[in-house]
């Protein structure tokens, strides 16, 4: 695997033309595998010998993972995406209240009336910047990372610090130093925040989940306290800006498809899923590993090796959404459902989050500005470090109006 990243879904078409699974390897030489078809992906989510816990993890229970291994995070922190079976409902138990369909349609005033402000706030990066404004850093990144951390009851003044921590923990091509440096430093502040809370508990999640830690120490520690919580802030705003990033895009290459959207034949939540499918906004999402040895589409995956869960390359895997599956289409009639945002036990707990707030802002973004194109052709952006993120660093636009 490149750390550096880069768009995969050439790499992916190759790798799927040779079959649904295939041998990685990892930085630092560690091997390991990627689960790429559509079906054999979303059998291995489910399969009841397939494990998230590190402990299954060979190579880091043989000590071959260093501190510095930029992937480590991934694998070590306590929380739910490292936890299984009945380690997992309770953790999962304690935050899923915040999320469920009722609970995220309370949030949709909010979510408008901070998409309208930020909208404003884009319009006048425009104006200073001789007509053209950073998307991703004026809209895709500020309307989910303060979504979140108005939930969890963070102060905006670390909302910088924590986005920036996170693109230093996602990458995979941070520097053993620099990547052992952010997760300390990510760690001390989350702990602070917590501090605070626990001092001055506010109605958020936070502080929910610290009365939960202080009445019974077995529902939750003070470690998957802190992982919860950077999870929660990761997965809360990374991934969300990536698909609002990457729908722009799409939608931007597409104007036919734009047009279907506009004219009432497609809806905003239809680009949301074509895009999901299209252009996941995770490529490659680490560990799983096989409780025993495990034979996946033919392929044999050796029992402890860490696995990447191939979402990009599923989105486009002609078997399961046809011979066009890498044409971006509103109107696409299979009845096949992406796996961008997991299968299984650990399905994203955020998924109607996140749907609600990317169909939102691309509603707003594009009656406000209908002829908002790229400043730069596509083909130039420089892509998201690393493997993991799937999108660009920068989405330089011309709102236009």
């Amino acid at each position: 695997m490149d750390p550096s990243g880069g768009c995969p879904h050439a790499d992916n078409a190759r790798l799927l033309a040779e079959g649904a699974v295939a041998p990685v390897i990892l930085p630092g030489e560690i091997e390991g595998m990627a689960v790429l078809g559509h079906e054999a992906l979303r059998d291995f989510l489910s399969h009841p010998d397939v494990a998230k816990g590190p402990q299954h993890f060979t190579a880091l229970t043989e000590g071959r993972i260093p501190e510095g291994w930029p992937l480590r995070t991934f694998a070590t922190v306590p929380g739910m995406t490292t936890s299984d079976g009945a380690d997992h409902r309770r953790l999962r138990t304690l935050v899923s209240s915040a999320f469920t369909a009722r609970r995220v349609e309370e949030l949709r005033p909010r979510v408008e009336t901070v998409t309208a402000g930020l909208l404003d706030g884009l319009a006048e990066a425009a104006v200073t910047g001789d007509g053209v404004a950073d998307l991703r850093r004026h809209y895709a990144l500020p309307l989910p990372l303060g979504v979140i951390c108005e939930l969890l009851g963070v102060d905006a003044a670390h909302q910088d610090r924590l986005h920036h921590l996170s693109g230093l923990i996602v990458a995979t091509d941070t520097e053993p130093a620099r990547a052992v440096a952010a997760n300390r430093e990510v760690l001390a502040l989350l702990a602070s925040i917590a501090g605070e809370k626990a001092t001055a508990p506010g109605d958020d999640l936070t502080s929910a989940l610290i009365a939960a830690r202080d009445e019974d120490g077995d529902r939750l520690s003070e470690p998957e306290l802190i992982g919860t919580l950077l999870l929660l802030i990761i997965a809360g705003h990374e991934t969300t800006m990536n698909l609002v990033t990457n729908a722009v895009r799409a939608l931007c290459a597409h104007r036919d498809q734009l047009a279907l959207v506009t004219a009432g034949r497609a809806t905003w939540s239809d680009v949301v899923e074509e895009t999901l499918r299209w252009n996941s906004p995770v490529s490659y999402f680490p560990f799983r590993y096989p409780t025993r040895d495990l034979t996946v589409d033919g392929t044999l995956i050796p029992q402890g090796t860490p696995v990447l869960a191939g979402y990009s390359a599923a989105g486009r895997d002609t078997k399961a959404h046809g011979p066009d599956a890498d044409r971006f289409d509103l109107t696409r009639t299979t009845t096949v459902k992406h796996l961008s945002l997991g299968h299984g036990p650990h399905y994203c707990l955020g998924a109607p989050l996140a749907r609600m707030e990317a169909a939102i802002a691309l509603e707003a973004l594009f009656t406000r500005f209908p002829d908002l194109d790229l400043a730069v052709p596509d083909a130039e952006l420089h892509r998201h470090a690393g493997f993991v993120g799937n999108s660009v660093r920068a989405l330089p636009v011309r709102p236009g109006g």
